[in-house]
């Protein structure tokens, strides 16, 4: 994918470098175990799910002295993604006459505290809607190549491209309606949960698509997303965690799921071809 080199997002916030003290580590983690956005089970549930816990928010020390990033380059592709995503949902919801409002990145290591309580990189990367902000630890890519078998940069831009549609679902109030019927019905919670993640695929499709229509793409960018998509399918995660697949328990859907749903908004370009809920 091409992107802008040394580029920095002033959205992104840089807790690489903190000391312990100054990431907040105290407290319980939250999640379960299981690593990236497909593995975060019980996390994710409870994130988009249910309500914010509140939790300290300790802001720490910005980038190394220049020259001394291993991961600068990285750091750059991360925040070019991040806000070109981010552009991208401005200029759809102004087509529709609403506000967009910009999330923010932070970018961590090991553990951190957020609004939603404290996290450590065991549970991938993932949205907190109380602070609006998404949470990535850089080493996650490590284990999305060589865990998920998922490679590639477009691989990577799918995660952040998926991040960000959490919170473009939470600015259209599909957070807090899911929510919602999830405590009239919690039997639904799980179903609740995979359709907003499948949603979240194909919103993630959508600025894919419009990379590809300003000419952003390389040769196998597409087939990276779409790889990485599968990967991180519910079915895959369990049958190499346990040996076995137990569908009652899925929060994000099976690989094909996601894998046809990321797809389905690339080929589209259209965010209301993306309603997984049948809200209409």
């Amino acid at each position: 994918m091409r992107f802008k080199r040394r580029y920095r997002s002033r959205n992104v916030r840089d807790r690489r470098f903190a000391t312990p003290a100054r990431r907040g580590l105290s407290g319980f983690p939250i999640g379960a175990t299981g690593g990236g956005i497909g593995g975060i089970i019980v996390l994710l549930l409870f994130l988009f799910l249910s309500g914010a816990l509140g939790g300290g928010d300790t802001e720490a020390p910005e980038a190394p002295p220049p020259g001394e990033d291993p991961e600068a380059e990285l750091v750059s592709f991360v925040s070019f993604v991040f806000d070109d995503a981010q552009s991208t949902w401005t200029d759809i919801f102004e087509e529709s006459e609403r506000n967009y409002r910009p999330a923010e990145m932070v970018l961590f290591r090991d553990a951190t505290d957020t609004a939603c309580g404290f996290a450590s990189s065991d549970v991938g990367p993932f949205y907190c809607p109380a602070d609006e902000r998404v949470y990535l630890d850089l080493g996650f890519f490590e284990e999305l190549r060589d865990r998920f078998g998922a490679e590639g940069d477009f691989a990577q831009a799918y995660v952040i491209a998926h991040e960000v549609a959490h919170h473009v679902q939470l600015l259209l109030g599909i957070n807090e309606r899911a929510q919602r019927l999830s405590q009239e019905n919690p039997s639904r919670s799980n179903e609740l949960s995979i359709q907003q993640e499948l949603q979240a695929d194909c919103f993630a499709g959508v600025w894919g698509r419009s990379t590809r229509e300003r000419g952003l793409l390389e040769a196998g960018d597409v087939q990276e997303g779409l790889e990485a998509a599968a990967a991180v399918g519910d079915d895959r995660i369990q049958r190499e965690a346990t040996g076995r697949v137990n569908q009652e328990t899925w929060t994000h859907g099976s690989s094909q799921q996601r894998r046809t749903w990321f797809e389905r908004g690339f080929r589209s370009g259209d965010s209301d071809d993306c309603d997984t809920f049948g809200w209409g």
